[in-house]
C-alpha cells in the first residue's frame, strides 16, 4: 500500500494502474471531458481505498456482460410482476383514460382487440410503476465508472426527472387532452358520428401523454448540459429567438389538433420550461455558468 500512496497521502499517477489496484487510482482526465469538471485529482486515503475497492475495480468484458445481464434480468422481471399487477386494474385504468374524452365505451372492430388494448395498457401501467427500478439499476450499473461529484451529480438530477415527467404527463392528462379530444369529436359532428376506437384511442392517448413528460424534461437537459460543459449558458441565451419560433413548431407537431389554441398551449409551457432551465444553469457551474 505504500507503493500505491504517496508521502501526503494522494495516489501516484506515473504509470497506469492495473487489475484491482486501481481502486483509487484514476489518471487526470483532459478537462473537456464532460463528466470531469476539469479532471481535478482525488485524494485517498487507506480507509477510502478499502471502501471503494470493490466497487470500483476493473472487470474484464465478460464481467461487464455479465453485470449488464444480471441488471436487465432484475428489471424485466419487475416490469411483468408490475404489469401483472397492472392487469387486475386495467378497467379502472381504461375509464380513467377515457375521461378526458368524455365518453363511457369504446368501440372494437375485431375479435382480438379488446384483449390487446387491455394487454397494451397494462403492460405502459406496468412500465411506468417499474421506472424507479429500472432508473436504479441504469445507475448501479454506470456507478463504478464515476466519481464521488460525478455520483452527486446523478442523484442530485435523478429525483428531478422523474418528477418533471409526471408533472408534464399530468399537465397533458388535466389540460391539453381534454381541450385537444373535445375539439377533434366535435369536429364536423352535424353530418359524422365520432365512435371511438379501442385500440386508436388508447395509442393516441398513451402517446401524447408521453411526448408530453418527455417535453417537460428541457429544464433537467439544459441544467445537465451546463453543468458537464458541453454548452455555455451565454450561447443558450442568444438563442432565446430561436427558441421562441421552435416551440411553436414542436407544438405543431405533437399537437393532435390543428387550432392555434391547442397549439399555444404546448408552445407556451414548453418555453417556460427553456427559460426555467436557463434560470437553473447559472447555478450548475458557478461564476463560469452564471456569467
Amino acid at each position: 500500500m505504500s507503493e500505491v500512496l504517496g508521502a501526503e497521502g494522494v495516489p501516484r499517477v506515473s504509470q497506469y494502474p492495473r487489475g484491482g489496484s486501481n481502486a483509487c487510482l484514476r489518471l487526470r482526465r483532459p478537462s473537456l471531458y464532460p463528466l470531469s469538471y476539469g479532471g481535478e485529482q482525488r485524494k485517498c486515503t487507506y480507509a477510502s481505498v478499502n471502501q471503494m475497492a470493490a466497487r470500483d475495480k476493473e472487470l474484464s468484458l465478460v464481467q461487464h456482460l455479465g453485470e449488464l445481464r444480471n441488471r436487465l434480468m432484475v428489471a424485466a422481471i419487475t416490469v411483468v410482476i408490475t404489469t401483472v399487477i397492472a392487469f387486475f386494474f386495467s378497467v379502472d385504468i381504461i375509464r380513467l383514460l377515457m375521461v378526458p374524452a368524455k365518453v363511457t365505451h369504446l368501440v372494437a372492430l375485431n375479435p382480438t382487440e379488446n384483449f390487446t388494448t387491455f394487454m397494451r395498457v397494462s403492460l405502459f401501467s406496468g412500465i411506468a410503476l417499474a421506472m424507479p427500478v429500472i432508473l436504479y439499476e441504469i445507475y448501479a450499473y454506470i456507478d463504478p465508472a464515476l466519481l464521488p461529484n460525478e455520483r452527486r451529480f446523478a442523484l442530485r438530477l435523478g429525483p428531478f426527472v422523474l418528477l418533471l415527467f409526471i408533472i408534464g404527463m399530468l399537465f397533458c392528462y388535466f389540460v391539453l387532452l381534454p381541450n385537444a379530444l373535445q375539439f377533434l369529436i366535435n369536429f364536423g359532428s352535424d353530418v359524422i358520428e365520432n365512435q371511438l376506437r379501442a385500440s386508436d384511442y388508447i395509442s393516441f392517448v398513451t402517446t401524447f401523454i408521453l411526448a408530453v413528460g418527455l417535453v417537460f424534461e428541457v429544464p433537467v437537459i439544459i441544467y445537465g448540459l451546463v453543468a458537464i460543459h458541453v454548452v455555455r449558458r451565454s450561447w443558450l441565451v442568444k438563442q432565446r429567438r430561436y427558441v421562441f419560433l421552435l416551440v411553436f413548431v414542436i407544438g405543431a407537431i405533437i399537437t393532435p389538433t390543428p387550432d392555434p389554441f391547442n397549439q399555444t398551449l404546448v408552445a407556451i409551457p414548453m418555453y417556460l420550461l427553456w427559460e426555467l432551465g436557463l434560470f437553473l444553469s447559472r447555478f450548475a457551474g458557478g461564476p463560469r455558468a452564471a456569467s
